[in-house]
């Protein structure tokens, strides 16, 4: 089955643009369009897409507000978030990532960066510009609000000791390939100890996962 994509976008050029080059991947197809938030979210609810390209600066209602929409729907449990964005402000990064996007890029990527990106979160991994994780650890978890607490550090006694060795690896920005060379193991080991991590501390994908070891202290915020 093909990766479906809702595309958000306010500039319809940019849109069309898209969905050229999604389009043209055998492997993924857009399913709507929307030109602002609330049209995002609408749309979402109608067709289920696996992932939803999200531009945050849009008329009406903007995507950060349509993220945590989409996000916060127990219907919409399967769809992901990509935020792609021309303005990679901290306060947007933090935002969107406490609405539950599963990804922050710029729109300077390359489109294969892009159709990458795609793919790695409808795979229930996390994708994140070197700005925008510079920011989830430097600020979105040195600093977190209380409501955007996701676990409590007792939580952490539901995770065998390699699930913790590997969430803490993926929380200091480590890839699979990355964690299993470390580890002496294969990287689906890795993907597996990740994702049975994240279904026993309820995180929604990776990104989740990262902000949990924080926030639970397995792993520690880096200091100047």
């Amino acid at each position: 089955m093909p990766i479906r994509v809702l595309l958000a976008d306010g500039q319809a050029l940019l849109r069309a643009t898209f969905r050229i080059l999604i389009d043209s991947c055998s492997d993924m197809e857009v399913v709507a369009e929307a030109s602002d938030g609330k049209e995002a979210v609408d749309l979402a609810r109608t067709h289920r897409p696996d992932i939803v390209l999200m531009d945050i600066r849009m008329r009406g209602a903007d995507g950060l507000t349509a993220t945590a929409a989409i996000c916060a729907d127990p219907d919409l449990s399967t769809t992901r978030v990509l935020i792609l964005t021309t303005c990679e402000s901290d306060e947007d990064v933090a935002r969107s990532l406490r609405a539950g996007a599963s990804g922050f890029l710029g729109k300077e990527v390359t489109a294969d960066v892009l159709l990458d990106g795609i793919r790695s979160v409808a795979a229930g991994d996390a994708l994140l510009s070197p700005r925008a994780a510079h920011t989830l650890v430097t600020r979105f978890l040195a600093t977190p609000v209380p409501s955007a607490r996701l676990a409590l550090p007792e939580h952490l006694a539901t995770l065998t000791a390699r699930e913790r060795e590997v969430t803490a690896l993926a929380a200091e920005g480590k890839s699979n390939d990355e964690i299993a060379e470390k580890l002496c193991v294969s990287p689906l080991t890795v993907r597996t100890h990740i994702h049975r991590a994240m279904g026993k501390l309820k995180a929604r994908d990776r990104a989740q996962l990262v902000v949990i070891a924080y926030q639970t202290g397995l792993v520690q915020v880096p200091r100047p």
